[in-house]
């Protein structure tokens, strides 16, 4: 088959934990930009890439490069494009853009561009004009525009990669799907000793770490992809890798969810059985500050409230009870906290061994390696 370019979308910060998933999956020429991952593939890798890539948020396929100094260059370009071969009749189509432009104050203006472009077209080869959807369209274009340098893509995704389908109910500020899989994937953990989030809010974390140690696609749960209404769209070739459950492995360990919240418990525990994972996931209500050391060799990945979306009196005693739980209970093994403020981590008062700058949402956060030992650091080393 023959091979095209491809673009991966993901959150700042994540991008070379998805250019290493789209190695592992077999993608050529792996490039790695801002916000996203450029590789080449065929349809077959395109369709994997939705289904199984726990790190991207849309794939795009490009389909025509262009400068363009204003809206009436876009307009020219557009129209170029011979647009019967990708939008059947009576079928219809939506144009999202991102503009990155001191040319292009206006995105929505750039949108409107291009669907008059396409409408002109049709209207005057065909007479009639395809219809605009913006809920539910057969065919999602994205325009991306740097300067004076636009892409324009078929977006083969849909609706974002992150909402995989098994999330029933949410609690307050909930852990992004797609950053989760990339903290998990961060720390290295694929499922080798049991995994603990203490502060397990909605239980995104314990199932997207359920997701990594059995090597599911996280595609599995969701009832459609984009791609699936193209002129050109491949069932058999897709119902294959829908149904390959090859690469899927063993997990002989055990996840643990804890929150102090019990609608949160109840949350977690509707998402867990909806995503059919109840027998590696056990979520119980509890505070971390009465956590015990754990029986079994394990890894603890935690997501604490920032004060930001989520206030609780006394953000920096909840901190400094997380470093004084870890101390004390958490020897031999690692801990990962992700957070936003300087002071926050400061509060931890344990010394990290790795820091790793991510964007949750709009806040540049890090993710914080933490190397539990016994004794001082200077018997550590020896």
């Amino acid at each position: 088959m023959n091979e095209f370019e491809l673009i991966a979308k993901t959150f700042m910060g994540l991008e070379p934990v998805l250019a290493k998933e789209l190695t592992q999956l077999g993608a050529n020429n792996v490039e790695i930009g801002r916000r996203m991952v450029s590789f080449t593939g065929d349809k077959e890798m395109m369709y994997r890439a939705n289904f199984q890539l726990h790190t991207a948020i849309r794939i795009l396929k490009p389909i025509a490069k262009f400068m363009a100094a204003s809206a009436d260059d876009v307009y020219e370009e557009i129209k170029k494009i011979d647009w019967s071969q990708y939008i059947e009749k009576g079928k219809t189509f939506s144009v999202d853009s991102v503009v990155y432009s001191e040319e292009f104050r206006n995105s929505r203006f750039v949108t409107y561009k291009v669907k008059d472009a396409i409408v002109d077209q049709f209207r005057e080869k065909t007479g009639t004009r395809p219809n605009i959807s913006v809920s539910n369209p057969d065919i999602r274009l994205n325009i991306h525009i740097a300067e004076t340098t636009a892409t324009l893509s078929l977006d083969s995704s849909g609706e974002s990669l992150h909402r995989r389908g098994y999330r029933q109910e949410s609690v307050e500020a909930p852990l992004n799907e797609v950053l989760a899989a990339g903290m998990i994937l961060m720390t290295g953990w694929h499922g080798e000793t049991d995994f603990i989030d203490p502060m397990c809010g909605s239980g995104t974390l314990a199932i997207e770490a359920a997701l990594i140690a059995h090597n599911m696609s996280p595609g599995v749960f969701r009832k459609e992809f984009a791609f699936e209404k193209w002129p050109d769209f491949d069932a058999e070739l897709f119902d294959t890798i829908y149904n390959d459950d090859s690469q899927e492995r063993e997990f002989t360990h055990h996840i643990y969810g804890y929150d102090i919240d019990m609608k949160a418990v109840n949350t977690a525990r509707l998402n867990v059985r909806a995503a059919g994972l109840t027998n590696d996931i056990t979520i119980d209500c509890a505070d971390f500050k009465d956590f015990t050391k754990p029986a079994e060799k394990s890894i603890l990945v935690v997501n604490p409230p920032y004060g930001e979306r989520i206030s609780t009196p006394n953000l920096l005693n909840t901190y400094k009870m997380i470093g004084e739980r870890l101390k004390h209970a958490f020897i031999g093994n690692e801990a990962w906290v992700l957070s936003y403020r300087q002071e926050c981590f400061e509060a931890i008062g344990l010394k990290p061994s790795i820091k790793i700058p991510v964007y949750n949402g709009s806040l540049e956060c890090e993710f914080r390696k933490y190397s539990i030992f016994d004794g001082t650091m200077k018997d550590f080393r020896q």
